[in-house]
């Protein structure tokens, strides 16, 4: 399973979604620019002990992602798509693409991939969640449907 973020702007975020991947086996694939250093005492506090877990990997464009990895199956988590999470089935290999913390995706990102837009479901009044609690619920639901299937160990 493979997470990714594209421009994420907030180190706890960051730090909260590396420490899940390496509790999960997920990798964790970051595009550049990031809202700050990965140096920053945030984000390797958020981290824990756990970033030598992390399988991380980093990028200038969502495009390199998407090349690196043409033939897994690509869920673009947004706001403005119209199916759940939860009504599409996930193989082990999944792209799961988030945005930054301020706009999401590029409008013509989603745009460009509006078949492979999900969304989590929230109340209208609601703008968005939190970025490392809709990971962490995707992410889960992903390996759910793959029965918990980690790189090591079981749930």
């Amino acid at each position: 399973m493979h997470v990714v973020l594209v421009e994420p702007e907030i180190p706890g975020n960051t730090g909260n979604i590396a420490r899940l991947c390496a509790a999960t086996g997920a990798s964790l694939h970051l595009v550049r620019p990031f809202g700050f250093s990965v140096d920053d005492r945030y984000l390797k506090r958020a981290g824990l002990d756990y970033w030598h877990l992390v399988d991380i990997h980093y990028y200038d464009s969502v495009e390199e992602v998407l090349a690196a990895y043409p033939d897994s199956p690509r869920f673009l988590l947004t706001t403005h798509a119209h199916k759940s999470y939860s009504r599409v089935h996930y193989g082990p290999d999944s792209l799961l693409i988030f945005g930054k913390e301020s706009a999401g995706l590029p409008e013509s990102f989603r745009l460009a991939h509006a078949e492979e837009c999900v969304r989590i479901p929230m109340v209208s009044e609601a703008r968005s969640l939190n970025l490392a609690n809709s990971v962490s619920i995707v992410l889960y639901e992903a390996l759910r449907q793959n029965d918990f299937d980690l790189q090591e160990g079981t749930i």
